[in-house]
């Protein structure tokens, strides 16, 4: 998966993994899964989920937890999972750099932040059970490792490495779409045409395309076609009709604001399949 000889850069990551209180994130382009579910249920614009974010409870602190400061080497990202989220993070970062670079542009970094339970951001107060995040307004990924557990056990995805490997790559994929003005502010519109739908599709395809990519960063090994399909069994996981179906026993389409598993699975594919982000342009046509 990781070379082991690779240095990482655990300076990418902050470690905050312990308790906190506070108010609900409401980050913008990543909205977690718990305010992704009541959107669909209810039928209503996540946004307003947000404004409506109460105050919660301290949350217990993590005992014997090893810090990311001590992941320096590929090897500890093919044991440990926090070490392999540093891995990650260090690959799709030094990838959009050297496009940006090759684009005439330049990336600007962003840090992810490890945490468990809850702990403050720049978009209010995220919490675990919210899923994985990015935050425009301090472009930080939010993490709670215990997702990937809930994305197996609750959503019914396989798992594995590369399942987090997309997660990660996906938030990143929003953070990309923010510093060049791709993200909307305020969410957009919800509904299987809308601008949400549209803006995590094409997160999905960014995802792919740091995949096809990886390998040259230096840090991954080429991943293999079972971690293709572990990729693409996560985004099918956490498509709007799949949630659905499990939550409410009927799809209904002029509520999404992700997309289909289908769609999901498609625009990861196409990000892959040619390594070429002008493969993800969304915005043209039907999605």
């Amino acid at each position: 998966m990781f070379n082991p000889n690779a240095r990482l850069d655990p300076t990418q990551v902050q470690d905050r993994r312990g308790g906190g209180m506070g108010r609900v994130a409401a980050g913008g382009g990543g909205l977690g899964i718990v305010g992704l579910i009541l959107a669909l249920v209810l039928g209503v614009n996540p946004g307003d989920l947000m404004q409506q974010a109460q105050p919660q409870q301290q949350q217990p602190e993590v005992a014997g937890v090893q810090a990311t400061g001590d992941c320096q080497t590929g090897a500890q990202a093919n044991q440990r999972e926090d070490c392999q989220v540093v891995g990650y993070v260090n690959s799709i970062q030094k990838y959009w750099t050297d496009e940006f670079a090759r684009r005439g542009m330049r990336y600007v970094p962003a840090q992810t932040v490890l945490f468990s339970g809850g702990t403050q951001a720049a978009c209010g107060y995220a919490q675990g059970a919210q899923g994985p995040f990015y935050c425009p307004a301090d472009s930080k990924i939010y993490l709670d490792l215990s997702f990937f557990e809930e994305l197996r056990r609750r959503f019914g995805a396989r798992g594995g490495p590369f399942a987090r490997a997309y997660v990660i790559a996906h938030e990143y994929g929003h953070h990309i779409q923010h510093i060049t003005g791709a993200l909307p502010e305020g969410g957009g519109t919800t509904g299987a045409q809308g601008t949400q739908v549209r803006v995590e599709l094409q997160a999905d395809c960014l995802a792919g395309v740091w995949a096809r990519h990886a390998a040259d960063t230096g840090f991954m090994q080429p991943p293999s076609d079972q971690d293709i399909a572990t990729a693409l069994d996560a985004a099918a996981a956490v498509g709007d009709d799949q949630i659905q179906r499990r939550t409410q026993g009927r799809v209904s389409p002029e509520s999404w604001t992700h997309g289909s598993a289908e769609q999901r699975q498609q625009w990861f594919h196409n990000g892959y399949r040619t390594g070429d982000v002008g493969a993800c342009n969304t915005a043209r046509g039907r999605v």
